[in-house]
């Protein structure tokens, strides 16, 4: 297979075909960012992420991440639980890095780290992370498939926001060969925009249907996964698509697009009156932007002026090309 995420049809049939166990108190599905599981009248929610760490402060991504795949189901991420794969070579003061690291980034989300496993293998030739975070109840549950056909779609701060700072990260000198130090440096100054924790409680309270975290595979996977989920279709303005500069400059450096590269730190959402929520995260200094409609179509299509595409089956992303 393909490096990277699999393929919303082999994750279909090779996958989800084969879980068999049920349980009525838990939701999930195919494009949720999390599983919803209820007790008595309160719901939780738990999101899993993987990470393969360059280096200890990389252990961040996959933390965020996989607090915000818990909060877009409405919950409040409290506690993550982080397992270690490190290859024999690994020194400990790595190890001693990694978790200084990842306890900074858990305090900095008001979360504990509750525990997890760590194991030296000789099975991988890097360390691996795999997060677990979990969320207790928040403002409201949101149930995969919640879009609705009139909604407005909003989008949160830019698109490319985690692929563009890694790019920087790893390959700052390449990259100021070419483009303004001062833009690569901002570029890398992205990393502190990957949490999605604000914008998520703000939708929550202002009653969207539907949130989905955009992330691997980028915009475009993002908006495919959350029409698929409710059976929707959609019309997207692509000039409305919120982008920085600095991801245009370092996607035309590597020649990829922006659009399909990884987004931690965007997050759609579907609501009734989408200028209604911009201006209520505007409030508190989130920029935001109403980027298209939910239709009752399945067509998934993006405008650009005169041009119309239709959006496909979820690519792999643009960052494992390089």
């Amino acid at each position: 297979m393909k490096v990277g995420k699999i393929s919303e049809s082999v994750l279909k049939r090779s996958v989800i075909k084969n879980i068999k166990s049920k349980n009525e108190n838990v939701k999930s599905g195919a494009g949720s960012d999390c599983a919803i599981f209820s007790c008595g009248d309160a719901a939780f929610t738990q999101a899993v992420h993987s990470f393969a760490l360059k280096e200890p402060a990389d252990i961040r991504y996959a933390i965020i991440k996989a607090s915000n795949n818990a909060a877009c189901g409405g919950a409040v991420p409290v506690m993550a639980e982080i397992a270690l794969l490190l290859p024999k070579e690994t020194e400990e003061k790595e190890l001693q890095e990694i978790m200084k690291e990842a306890d900074k980034t858990a305090n900095a989300l008001h979360m504990q780290i509750a525990g997890g496993h760590t194991e030296v293998s000789e099975s991988v030739s890097g360390v691996m992370a795999v997060v677990t975070v979990t969320g207790i109840p928040g403002a409201g549950v949101l149930f995969p498939g919640g879009a609705k056909a009139g909604q407005d779609v909003v989008a949160s701060k830019w698109i490319g926001l985690e692929g563009t700072a890694l790019l920087a990260r790893r390959h700052g000198d390449r990259l100021a060969e070419r483009i303004p130090h001062y833009m690569v440096n901002e570029a890398e100054s992205f990393a502190s925009y990957l949490s999605v924790l604000p914008e998520a409680a703000i939708a929550v309270k202002s009653n969207v249907s539907a949130i989905h975290d955009v992330s691997v595979g980028g915009i475009f996977a993002a908006l495919w996964e959350l029409a698929e989920s409710a059976g929707v279709g959609l019309t997207i303005d692509l000039k409305k698509i919120p982008v920085r500069q600095e991801t245009i400059e370092v996607c035309e450096f590597f020649g990829i697009s922006p659009y399909e590269l990884l987004s931690g730190g965007c997050l759609l959402m579907t609501a009734d009156n989408g200028e209604s929520l911009v201006q209520a995260l505007d409030a508190v200094h989130i920029p935001a932007a109403v980027i298209g409609k939910v239709t009752d179509s399945h067509d998934r299509v993006v405008v650009n002026e005169e041009e119309r595409r239709f959006l496909e089956r979820p690519q792999t992303d643009a960052f494992i090309k390089i």
